[in-house]
């Protein structure tokens, strides 16, 4: 059974681009390419699948938003 899971992607200080799955916790990988990554990222799901579970759906993905604060 094929399953989608919302991935979110950054680039880190350093130029990686980094993949976590929200759905999935301690699920991340990263990469220097987008081809790259979504191979990686393919991979990382289906081990954490493998190893704990597909997740209860209750989630529902709304979307992301960038918030502006004095530090």
């Amino acid at each position: 059974m094929k399953r989608t899971y919302n991935v979110v992607i950054e680039r880190d200080e350093d130029g990686w681009l980094v993949a976590s799955v929200p759905e999935l916790p301690g699920c991340h990988t990263q990469a220097r390419s987008m081809d790259k990554l979504m191979k990686r990222i393919q991979e990382a799901i289906s081990l954490c699948v493998e190893e704990y579970g597909t997740p209860a759906a209750g989630t529902e993905f709304v979307g992301i938003q960038r918030v502006m604060v004095e530090a």
